[in-house]
């Protein structure tokens, strides 16, 4: 699973996204969250306690092997992924928040992966344990905030320039995403069947399921349309190429990292298709009166 796909290509490509993210982006934006900080709390507690919650009672229901298990918690208690902030940004959601969300929720999991993998280690009574490496969260802080934070100078330099990248950003960041998608497939392509069997139908219920709690229940307790799109999006699409690295690299146990490695196909899938639902059921709304 430690390929140059996964370890450069997909890095490198999400940086550069960032950078164009970064052109829509000022300091007000990021103020404006910290003035409101009720999407943040909401969206947190979702996706720390609500679903892997969740996630064990599927794993439980579909009664999987003891390391598919483990791995599909591992899964769950990973942070947000940089794509998130790529399938806000196509969908109109918050952007500000999302980035806000992969920051805090990435420095947590230092706490919270640990603590959920080690208590599903424990539940299967496998002897192992997890921690996570301090350079994997240096790295999602690179890769979201150093791109996003050189965008918003070039922004504040240069609005008239930003204005003119925001509609080719937003094209070129659709033609990546399908380039990363088709690359994934390509590159497993040998073992993508035999995934799919295994856990294909667990983990996507689980990322429907994070999709819909992370638009819904935002939405149910007041947040905005925007903020509700991007807490869905930061809940729904998963780290999963650091759940990959951890079942691989620190467990040791590569049939652990098979959920990430099929939730992580799945995700782009789903996401695509729910923001793209979301999308054209706000653009059908009447406006109001």
């Amino acid at each position: 699973m430690d390929t140059v796909l996964t370890t450069v290509a997909l890095p490198l490509a999400l940086g550069i996204i960032m950078f164009g993210l970064g052109l829509d982006l000022t300091v007000e934006d990021f103020k404006r969250v910290g003035r409101s900080p009720k999407a943040v709390i909401i969206a947190l507690t979702c996706q720390l306690l609500v679903l892997p919650a969740v996630c064990f009672g599927l794993v439980l229901l579909f009664d999987l092997p003891p390391l598919l298990g483990i791995g599909m918690l591992l899964l769950a208690s990973s942070p947000g992924g940089t794509s998130a902030n790529l399938f806000s940004h196509l969908f109109r959601g918050d952007v500000a928040l999302n980035i806000s969300l992969t920051a805090i929720n990435s420095v947590l999991s230092l706490v919270t992966l640990p603590v959920i993998t080690n208590l599903a280690i424990s539940y299967y009574d496998e002897s192992d344990s997890v921690s996570l490496p301090f350079g994997e969260v240096l790295k999602v802080f690179a890769i979201v905030l150093v791109p996003v934070a050189i965008g918003m100078w070039v922004h504040r330099r240069s609005p008239a320039f930003s204005g003119r990248m925001e509609k080719p950003v937003r094209v070129g960041s659709a033609v990546i995403l399908a380039a990363l998608v088709v690359a994934i497939l390509v590159d497993q392509r040998d073992n993508v069947t035999g995934y799919l069997a295994d856990v294909g139908l667990v983990a996507a219920l689980f990322c429907a399921t994070s999709l819909l709690v992370g638009y819904v229940v935002p939405r149910a307790l007041g947040v905005t349309e925007k903020q509700a799109i991007a807490s869905s999006m930061e809940i729904g699409v998963h780290n999963g190429t650091l759940a990959i690295y951890v079942a691989v690299e620190v467990l040791d146990q590569t049939e652990a990292s098979i959920p990430a490695a099929v939730y992580s196909i799945i995700m782009f899938v789903f996401a695509a298709a729910w923001g793209y639902a979301i999308s054209r059921r706000v653009t059908a709304a009447p406006a109001p009166a």
